[in-house]
């Protein structure tokens, strides 16, 4: 079992920047393990249905990204201390959102869709004031 603890959310205005992590943790989890697990993040804004952000491959080498955060945002990875993060510039109010870190065992892919990710966390609010 992996447990995943995302941080770094929290108030800013539009046009700030951002970064939030997601550590990934278990009773025999190691770094190791943690570089072999592809990781996404997806968000869940006001009203809306919880959408892709980002994803990278187990070996940092592939990444995707949606269209709405593309050149914008950049997920990398450090397999060292088990942690993803998510660089978040020019922030929008549409930006608003909780987001959330999945993982997926075996996969050096990007995946993009919520079904692929056998791992979640309990996400991180982010708000953008206009």
């Amino acid at each position: 079992q992996v447990q995943l603890v995302e941080s770094g959310g929290g108030l800013v205005q539009a046009g700030d920047s951002l970064r939030i992590s997601c550590e990934a943790s278990g009773r025999t989890f190691s770094s190791y393990d943690f570089s072999t697990y592809g990781m996404g993040w997806f968000r869940r804004g006001p009203g809306r249905e919880r959408e892709f952000v980002a994803a990278i491959s187990w070996s940092g080498g592939s990444t995707n990204y949606a269209d709405s955060v593309k050149g914008r945002f950049t997920i990398s990875r450090d397999n060292a201390k088990n942690t993803v993060y998510l660089q978040m510039n020019s922030l929008k109010p549409e930006d608003t959102a909780v987001y959330y870190c999945a993982a997926v065992r075996g996969v050096d892919y990007a995946l993009l869709r919520p079904y692929e990710y056998d791992f979640w966390g309990q996400g991180t609010q982010v708000t953008v004031s206009s």
